[in-house]
């Protein structure tokens, strides 16, 4: 059983979780979120805490930026694209319950006390802007990491605010590296 309550976008998602895991689920009706169902988000994110579990897309993406913005202290899962396609569609309905499993037990809190870990100059370092592999790069990482794909800025970001420490970085470069072999 799951402690904090996940949020998704769909009836489909809730189908999907509730096959890969026992717990409460919450969908915001996709873009059709409004205020009513953000209080009732904020009001499980004070009582138990919640995952946001949004599509791989750029609706998924623009949902959990509402989320974030109006409600503190919730944790993000990510599902990698590839994992979340079935016939050309990406969502969690498409994900596998192993698959949905494991970006769960990777959902990652945002902190926001101190100075970045990360900068520019580390972005280029890593190779992760700056080159033609920089997004096919940026997205294996992501996925290593369970922080999902995304722009540079937006990655930069993510390691910052999901407190991924430089060893767990370069930890995940070997890896998405050896993998490459």
């Amino acid at each position: 059983m799951i402690k904090e309550i996940i949020v998704v976008e769909g009836k489909s998602d809730i189908s999907a979780v509730k096959r890969a895991v026992d717990a409460e689920v919450i969908a915001t009706s996709g873009l059709g979120i409004n205020e009513n169902i953000i209080k009732i988000i904020k009001k499980a994110s004070k009582n138990r805490g919640i995952i946001i579990l949004t599509d791989p897309d750029f609706p998924g993406k623009k949902i959990r930026n509402i989320l974030s913005e109006e409600i503190e202290n919730c944790k993000h899962a990510y599902i990698p694209r590839d994992k979340a396609k079935k016939d050309g569609d990406i969502g969690v309905e498409n994900a596998s319950p192993e698959v949905i499993r494991e970006a769960l037990k990777n959902a990652r809190a945002e902190i926001s006390d101190g100075a970045p870990e990360f900068t520019n100059k580390d972005m280029i370092y890593y190779g992760l802007v700056g080159n033609d592999n920089a997004s096919k790069t940026r997205e294996l990482l992501g996925d290593e990491l369970a922080i999902g794909y995304c722009s540079a800025k937006q990655f930069l970001k993510r390691l910052n605010s999901f407190g991924i420490t430089r060893e767990e970085l370069e930890e995940a470069i070997t890896k998405v590296e050896n993998n490459e072999e």
